[in-house]
């Protein structure tokens, strides 16, 4: 039986996430709850429904959802359905399967590696003319290690470019299964204080930067990443030594470095799951930022490290975990 994983979004066409055109697979499931993250639909690692009052017809005009809901967990106000317990949600995706109107979105649905083989080879042509290939990233994807290992298997078999996004947060078994058959690694190094990283994303860093040492010595292509985070870890001291890791502790053996400006993103997601948005206050000015990222692009490609703004040279794309 085809390995089956919990997909939340599947892009084609992509330029972002490694070299060439690509097709992009964003996996369920994370055990860090970034502050800043973007997508609080990839946290859990299971199907979930989003609500988007909004577009909600009535429960008067429609009840569709009303007549599935096996658990009783739909919250409605003056017919309008608001939000739904999650407590009491079985997440069975019955509501988002019966409701005419989108106004519940389901968050994740189930793909085998056949299914997403059958997407991936429409594309196939596009990747060998731009030399592009397949991602998969998350949440993160490790969580669902027997999926990212038999899907980039496949890939490999097809002679398609694979990568794998990952925080490496996992134990070096997980790691070294998601790792085998992936010719180009992406990861992040949010904070160099484990105290600090345990606060901002909810574990320490301790064991991402034991794997990040132990990836190099694997001689894949990696490249870091920076989400360049205002008053969490934009200091020069945490860049200093962020440099000081990649050029001692990595050897610089990082094709690249890439910062990611922060930028609020998916407040009406957090808001479809019923989840306090905890960026909602912090203030920017962008132009100084702008200035800011520019100047710590500039002390990295001083230090020897090859940096850049952005997921690709000159690239404007924004962090989005």
């Amino acid at each position: 039986m085809s390995q089956e994983g919990i997909i939340f979004n599947a892009q084609r066409y992509t330029i972002h996430d490694g070299p060439g055109i690509r097709t992009e697979l964003f996996l369920k499931g994370c055990p860090l709850v970034c502050k800043w993250c973007g997508n609080p639909e990839s946290q859990a690692g299971h199907m979930e429904p989003g609500v988007y009052p909004s577009k909600c017809i009535g429960k008067d005009k429609c009840g569709c959802c009303v007549s599935v809901c096996p658990a009783g967990s739909l919250n409605f106000k003056e017919q309008t359905l608001v939000s739904i317990d999650r407590d009491q949600c079985v997440n069975c995706m019955k509501c988002a399967d019966a409701c005419p109107a989108d106004a519940v979105k389901a968050w994740g649905r189930k793909m085998t590696v056949d299914q997403a083989m059958e997407l991936i080879l429409r594309d196939i042509a596009y990747y060998r003319d731009s030399q592009g290939g397949v991602t998969v990233s998350g949440g993160e994807p490790l969580t669902q290690a027997d999926f990212v290992e038999a899907l980039l298997e496949r890939c490999q078999k097809e002679q398609i470019h694979t990568c794998l996004e990952s925080t490496f947060c996992m134990d070096w078994a997980t790691v070294e299964k998601g790792i085998r058959y992936a010719d180009l690694l992406i990861t992040d190094i949010k904070h160099m204080d484990p105290e600090i990283h345990r606060t901002y994303t909810g574990v320490s860093n301790e064991r991402i930067l034991e794997n990040l040492q132990r990836l190099v010595q694997q001689r894949k292509e990696m490249i870091v990443r920076i989400p360049v985070i205002p008053g969490v870890n934009d200091d020069m001291d945490n860049m200093e030594a962020t440099a000081d890791f990649i050029l001692e502790k990595l050897g610089n053996k990082v094709k690249q470095l890439q910062l990611l400006r922060f930028m609020r993103l998916g407040q009406e997601k957090y808001a479809s799951l019923g989840l306090p948005y905890h960026m909602e206050t912090v203030e920017i000015d962008q132009d100084a930022f702008n200035g800011q990222v520019r100047d710590l692009v500039e002390y990295f490609n001083s230090r020897g490290i090859s940096c850049a703004a952005g997921t690709v040279a000159g690239d404007k794309k924004d962090a989005k975990r």
